[in-house]
């Protein structure tokens, strides 16, 4: 059976409901709160405001704000996520994301557990005597889970697992199902994923099976009556209330952070397919993911634009510098490319192809290229002047009609093709450097609004003679 592309499969991947992404980013810990104010905030005045006035929103951001960039708070940040990564060094960051949240789970189990050995120890220490021995050794072992991670990443989880299942069962059998210990059971529907991840799905289903085993044996031989450790029963009541709201907290936390790592992944791939082609055709990729996008436009500008000598400047400056001059140039042409509404299409090493007027049609497509053109070689003259380098760029424009559309299925591409497009690629070959070389039509859509000089008669491959022009900026305004 023939395998589905790789466009269908990205396309896929975005069109999937998400919900809200958990987890640790790769970040430095800081917090940082957006201080950015709505002009409705700027207009709030101090004497418009009532003793029984809300705060306004400003005023909390700017309390958070100084709240989290407090010196304590961020060194508390900090340890708590030294503590999260403890044993976590070696791993990809996926299986580190997963292993701190068994960290910080370990460590929710430490707390939670201690704060019940203080309340048996409370209540009656001798009576009490065989559970607190036991969350003791809970204690303990949530306090080794990180270090069971150089042995395997499931190491930590496995030592959780079978610690807690016979913790449970053990506890059960001493206080009956009246104290509710057995509803942390069903925590096991949904913990797995979180921790062992979908790659393990045979060990992700061994636990939440056992796990159902466990909980239906706990209720039915262990009721109240049978209880090895006669308890008030009040004290039961409140262990229950504990047990259902630790229960229902850690299932809604594990949904939350399996949604929120859909979320995630689908906003990564969004972001992704948004790099490499158009909002317009992206959305139409998500919505109909194997329709076939192919359009015709009746007429835009393209422009084709390179760096001319620059093969043997590469050969003297060397890898690492020409990379990132390159990345300087070619990231400032695609800010140009937002800032005058121009489609970027590819960049082919030093050379670089953009079209006006699709994929959503602009009657002013030739003077939204022109604009970027000129801006294109003010930007080569500044970085010529700011690293001495002798560059320069030829750029060629023609307009007409073109055909566009997505090619391939493994690293697809937004691609547009046509006679207008090979001939702003000969415009640019035929062209002189520091110039910008334009076709008849460009120079019908333009001469209105920027200064033209006739070259004369240019003979172009596949076209034959005809008289083209440079472009040289806009008119002055008298």
């Amino acid at each position: 059976m023939p395998r589905s592309g790789d466009r269908e499969a990205a396309v896929a991947e975005v069109s999937r409901p998400g919900s809200p992404a958990i987890g640790p980013t790769e970040s430095t810990g800081e917090t940082r709160v957006d201080l950015a104010a709505t002009p409705g905030d700027s207009a709030v005045r101090s004497e418009e405001l009532s003793d029984d006035s809300p705060v306004p929103r400003s005023c909390l951001s700017a309390f958070l704000a100084d709240l989290a960039h407090h010196p304590a708070v961020r060194k508390v940040g900090s340890w708590i996520r030294w503590l999260g990564e403890l044993g976590t060094a070696g791993y990809n960051p996926e299986i580190r994301r997963r292993l701190l949240i068994v960290n910080l789970i370990a460590y929710l189990i430490a707390i939670s557990t201690a704060e019940y050995t203080l309340q048996y120890i409370q209540l009656d220490p001798v009576k009490y005597r065989p559970l607190i021995l036991i969350n003791i050794g809970l204690v303990v072992m949530a306090l080794t889970v990180p270090g069971m991670h150089r042995f395997s990443p499931i190491a930590g989880g496995m030592l959780i697992v079978v610690s807690e299942y016979i913790a449970m069962m053990t506890i059960s059998a001493l206080l009956g199902r009246s104290g509710g210990v057995h509803l942390q059971f069903l925590v096991a529907a949904a913990a797995p994923f979180v921790v062992f991840g979908l790659e393990r799905i045979k060990l992700v289903a061994t636990v939440v099976i056992l796990g159902l085993i466990l909980h239906l044996v706990a209720w039915f031989e262990f009721p109240s009556e049978a209880a090895l450790i006669r308890a008030d029963q009040e004290f039961l009541d409140a262990l229950y209330i504990q047990a259902a709201i630790t229960t229902f907290g850690l299932i809604a936390a594990s949904v939350w952070y399996a949604f929120r790592l859909v979320e995630r992944a689908r906003a990564e791939t969004d972001s992704l397919l948004r790099n490499i082609l158009p909002d317009i055709v992206a959305d139409r990729l998500k919505s109909r993911p194997g329709e076939p996008i192919a359009d015709s436009h009746e007429e835009v500008s393209v422009l084709f634009a390179d760096i001319s000598g620059f093969v043997a400047l590469a050969r003297s400056l060397g890898a690492a510098k020409v990379v990132n001059l390159l990345n300087e140039i070619v990231s400032e042409f695609d800010r140009l490319a937002v800032r005058h509404g121009v489609e970027k299409i590819k960049t082919i090493g030093d050379a670089y192809m953009a079209v006006a007027g699709l994929p959503e049609p602009a009657e002013d497509h030739a003077e939204r290229l022109a604009r970027m053109a000129l801006d294109m070689l003010a930007t080569v003259e500044r970085v010529r002047a700011e690293t001495g380098l002798a560059l320069q760029m030829r750029i060629g424009m023609a307009a007409g009609p073109v055909l566009a559309g997505v090619i391939g299925t493994r690293k697809f591409s937004y691609d547009v093709w046509g006679d207008t497009v090979n001939l702003a690629a000969r415009l640019e070959n035929l062209g002189e450097p520091g110039r910008i070389h334009i076709c008849p039509l460009c120079r019908e859509r333009l001469q209105h609004a920027f200064e033209i000089q006739s070259r004369g008669i240019t003979d172009i491959k596949g076209v034959g003679q005809q008289e083209t022009w440079f472009l040289l900026g806009p008119k002055q305004s008298k």
